[in-house]
């Protein structure tokens, strides 16, 4: 297992991942249809931009192929905390092995460089894997919607307050 910043060259397989991630985790979650028109070049160049501009994009690698990603950003005058995790996706095969962690926490050490204190994600209500935000010390700060697909989805935000719980890494 190899965690490392994302380059120009990744952002295909990390569309790829995205795409597949989706489609594996939300059936009855989000609607059919717009699972089923993902595109793998739409979503590539949205991570190709947000590599090229400099983003917190890192990537998980096993024997050289990327299999998960996440990405964060500092936010500005948000209640929630400093900094997001706005995504973060692992492939089916390759869950329990500790990537998902470590790409939380390369995801913490980016925004901590950025000055953040804290951070927060968002995660859809009905995540199959929404346990893992709180067994990695997340706390369930606030609940809303978002709209995807053309439907409201329910969403809760996790935060880590102050982010070196986050930056730890173990389970809490």
């Amino acid at each position: 297992m190899n965690i490392r910043r994302a380059t120009m060259e990744d952002a295909a397989a990390i569309g790829a991942v995205h795409v597949a991630a989706w489609r594996s985790a939300y059936p009855g979650v989000l609607p059919d249809e717009f699972l089923a028109k993902l595109s793998v070049p739409r979503q590539a160049a949205f991570y190709e931009r947000a590599i090229r501009l400099g983003a917190g994009v890192h990537v998980a690698t096993e024997q050289n192929r990327i299999v998960g990603f996440s990405t964060a950003k500092r936010t500005r005058h948000n209640p929630l905390g400093d900094g997001e995790v706005e995504t973060l996706y692992v492939l089916d095969d390759f869950k329990e092995h500790g990537l998902g962690r470590g790409l939380l926490r390369a995801a913490a050490e980016y925004l901590a460089g950025l000055g953040c204190g804290s951070a927060f994600a968002w995660v859809l209500r009905d995540n199959p894997s929404g346990f893992f935000y709180e067994h990695l010390g997340g706390k369930r700060i606030a609940t809303s919607t978002t709209r995807v697909g053309g439907s409201d989805i329910p969403q809760t935000a996790f935060a880590w307050n102050p982010i070196d719980r986050l930056l730890d890494g173990r389970p809490i």
